[in-house]
């Protein structure tokens, strides 16, 4: 299967191999709105206990920054799904990949988006969000573990 292409051997420092790989900008980017999205929860609930404003700052462009970098990372996994895969119809952990990621995507939006309101209007946040944000982050971690089957990293791949 094309999937197998992954598990090729590479020279790590080849930037011809890193740059025009046609997975890897994805493998990459993906990262990023993962670690900024969950350190910003942290953050939150940190900021939630100790009342620190600072911290709400920090959260809030995290969470900013998380949600701005899923579009790259959608756009670099589709194209990956369309150069690996030709456009096949996905199917299994490759489906449920994809779907898991759209719905992680729109729960960053939508964390961002109570943040911002609430910062907007100068209003205390609400209480639900730590709920809302621990939910994404189990959704996102999930779209994670199973990205990893697909890569090989988490096992057969």
């Amino acid at each position: 299967m094309a999937l197998a292409l992954l598990r090729t051997p590479v020279n790590p420092f080849d930037a011809k191999t890193a740059l025009l790989a046609r997975h890897a900008q994805h493998v990459v980017l993906i990262h990023f709105p993962i670690a900024l999205f969950i350190m910003a929860v942290v953050f939150d609930v940190i900021a939630h206990w100790t009342k620190r404003r600072g911290l709400a700052d920090a959260v809030y462009y995290n969470l900013l920054a998380a949600a701005i970098s899923t579009f790259p990372v959608l756009a670099t996994g589709i194209l990956a799904w369309q150069f690996q895969l030709e456009g096949q119809k996905l199917k299994g952990i490759l489906l449920l990949h994809l779907v898991l990621a759209c719905i992680s995507s729109v729960l960053i939006w939508l964390v961002w988006w109570v943040h911002f309101r609430a910062r907007r209007r100068s209003e205390a946040l609400p209480n639900y969000r730590l709920a809302m944000e621990l939910l994404a982050v189990g959704i996102v971690a999930l779209t994670g573990h199973l990205g990893g089957f697909l890569s090989g990293v988490n096992g057969p791949g």
